[in-house]
């Protein structure tokens, strides 16, 4: 018995380091990084969330873009990081749930992050240009039938986001549209206003200055709620196709080890600061709906994107490189 109440004490006070570590989590400043370059959604939700993180914390929140590859070189080196909560990072869908279908990469998303929390959504939206004749779904479909593989749609490359929507929406309308892929969001936007390329699936925020201004017609958004910001434009339910439901996240991850205690601190910091009155207003004016939630149900929402996109991607035969 004096045996087993030593190992016990020698267990108990191995674990006291880390628990008061998690209690005083954290000590000096947290490196956020950000797989994408300044400016974009990424680094915008980092910068508003990370300063009220910072607030409450009252350590430096210091934001590192590490842009490259659709965001794949910058989530690899958050699984690189010292697993001490220290380093952590804001991810969207494309490194976690498409790439992982679509190339090889050096992390595995399922086993090398250990997940803080979805922090916010952003739907798709179905445009067309105002010279194409079909005033909603109904009619966009029907003129798509009616012309098999003459109408194209737009993407901002092979393999991200609004490509495999435009695959999504062949699939579930059953049309033969063509993928005519640009490096990035801008190209394929001009050429649609110059009325090159029929349709695209593009992030509210990106495309809707061209909604406002009448140059782009929206047809629907990939969400399960209309947008304030457009309430004129119908989700894909509403005009027949709940399946098409494309939402593009954002999500907080650190390396795979990190304490489970101090991950759920940093789950209550980053939960605590998205339901700040400010930042809420900050982030809408942007087009994107905090979400906050568990690690367990994060880590559950990544799967079930994951399984998804790689269906999509199976199902369409959309080339890869792995």
């Amino acid at each position: 018995m004096r045996i087993v109440r030593a190992l016990v004490a020698g267990l108990l006070l191995l674990c006291l380091p880390s628990l008061a570590g998690a209690e005083d989590f954290p000590t000096k400043p947290i490196r956020l990084i950000v797989p994408f370059p300044p400016g974009g959604p990424n680094d915008i939700i980092a910068r508003v969330v990370g300063q009220r993180m910072s607030e409450l914390c009252k350590q430096p929140i210091i934001i590192d873009n590490r842009g490259g590859q659709a965001g794949v070189l910058g989530t690899d080196a958050v699984a690189k990081s010292n697993p001490d909560g220290y380093t952590i990072g804001i991810v969207s869908a494309s490194a976690l749930s498409i790439s992982p279908s679509m190339e090889k990469i050096a992390y595995d998303p399922q086993k090398d992050f250990a997940p803080i929390t979805l922090v916010a959504t952003v739907p798709e939206m179905l445009v067309v240009a105002t010279n194409v004749p079909a005033k909603n779904m109904d009619e966009l479909v029907a003129l798509a039938k009616a012309q098999p593989g003459k109408l194209n749609f737009a993407s901002a490359g092979t393999g991200g986001l609004p490509h495999l929507a435009g695959e999504l929406f062949k699939l579930t309308a059953k049309i033969d549209i063509v993928h005519v892929p640009y490096r990035g969001a801008a190209p394929a936007i001009n050429d649609l206003l110059g009325q090159q390329v029929q349709m695209t699936f593009l992030d509210l925020p990106v495309i809707l200055p061209q909604i406002k201004a009448g140059t782009l017609r929206g047809i629907a958004l990939g969400a399960p709620e209309r947008s304030s910001t457009a309430p004129d434009i119908p989700t894909t339910a509403e005009v027949g196709m709940p399946d098409l439901l494309i939402e593009n996240w954002y999500g907080m991850i650190a390396p795979a080890a990190t304490p489970p205690a101090v991950v759920a601190k940093l789950n209550r910091i980053a939960n605590e600061a998205m339901a700040d009155p400010s930042v809420k207003e900050k982030m809408a004016d942007q087009g994107l709906t905090l979400a906050g939630d568990t690690p367990e149900h994060f880590r559950g929402f990544i799967d079930s994107e994951t399984k998804k996109w790689a269906n999509v991607i199976k199902q369409a035969g959309v080339e890869t490189s792995k």
